[in-house]
């Protein structure tokens, strides 16, 4: 089945693009997709060409990492030959295989973002941790947004509108939920995001973890460590879910069965 992610499977300037970014990124995901035991198993969804996957096996984790895109993993084993390449639907790995999983900036990406969700609780064991980090596209608050979901007032009312929409939707009609797919933006040059297609968002990323046997230990809207206090005022109302980013982390329960 075609799929827009076919562009960018053996695409080696999207590669480039990866390897350029600012290793800061990488540095709260890092930290929270850490096992709570010494050499633990981890899983990074996406991963790219691998930096936070060799970060953690620096640290003596047993780090592992898939990537739907063949260039992304060619430079990903360079680092670490624990990265496989996968169709970006099923997982390669048994149930209950790695005791924390986690996607940065994936989610928005895929084509079946509630299977996404649903993969990523299956393959954790419970009482694993699952962390997913992705734009908000949703947000109403802030400035500088760089994608055309979230820039200009009218969008920002929009969201807004539709966010508190969702919230009624998944307490009315639970069963009716589904992530918001969006159209890709085809332009040259390629800009951050141009190519996703869910409109990602914490709210929804919080009720798919929840309904695959999860609990909700973090909602953030900071993907970047900051300082304590600026985080605690950021987050310490339901504005975060107009703001900036969505950074969600779950703890898979005991007997879920996504």
């Amino acid at each position: 089945m075609a799929s827009h992610l076919d562009k960018v499977r053996d695409d080696d300037s999207y590669a480039d693009i990866l390897a350029g970014w600012d290793a800061g990124f990488y540095v709260k995901f890092t930290r929270v997709l850490r096992p709570g035991r010494a050499g633990g198993r981890v899983l990074d969804i996406g991963c790219g060409v691998g930096q936070v996957v060799e970060a953690l096996a620096k640290e003596g984790y047993e780090a592992h990492g898939v990537d739907v895109a063949s260039a992304n993993i060619d430079r990903a084993r360079q680092r670490s030959p624990r990265s496989l390449l996968y169709d970006g639907r099923r997982l390669p790995y048994r149930d209950g295989t790695f005791d924390t999983v986690g996607a940065l900036n994936v989610l928005e990406h895929v084509e079946e973002p509630e299977v996404f969700v649903a993969e990523a609780v299956r393959v954790c064991i419970p009482g694993g941790r699952i962390v997913l980090s992705s734009p908000n596209f949703l947000r109403f608050l802030g400035r500088n947004d760089y994608h055309p979901r979230m820039r200009g007032l009218g969008n920002k009312w929009r969201n807004l509108g539709a966010l508190l929409a969702r919230r009624r939707l998944m307490r009315v009609h639970p069963d009716r939920v589904r992530f918001e797919r969006m159209q890709p933006i085809i332009k040259t040059p390629f800009t951050p995001d141009d190519d996703a297609i869910v409109c990602t968002n914490a709210l929804d990323m919080e009720f798919f973890l929840r309904r695959n046997g999860c609990t909700i230990e973090e909602s953030s809207c900071c993907d970047r460590e900051v300082k304590p206090w600026l985080d605690a005022i950021l987050n310490a109302t339901p504005l975060r879910y107009g703001l900036f980013n969505a950074f969600v982390v779950a703890r898979k329960n005991a007997g879920a069965t996504p």
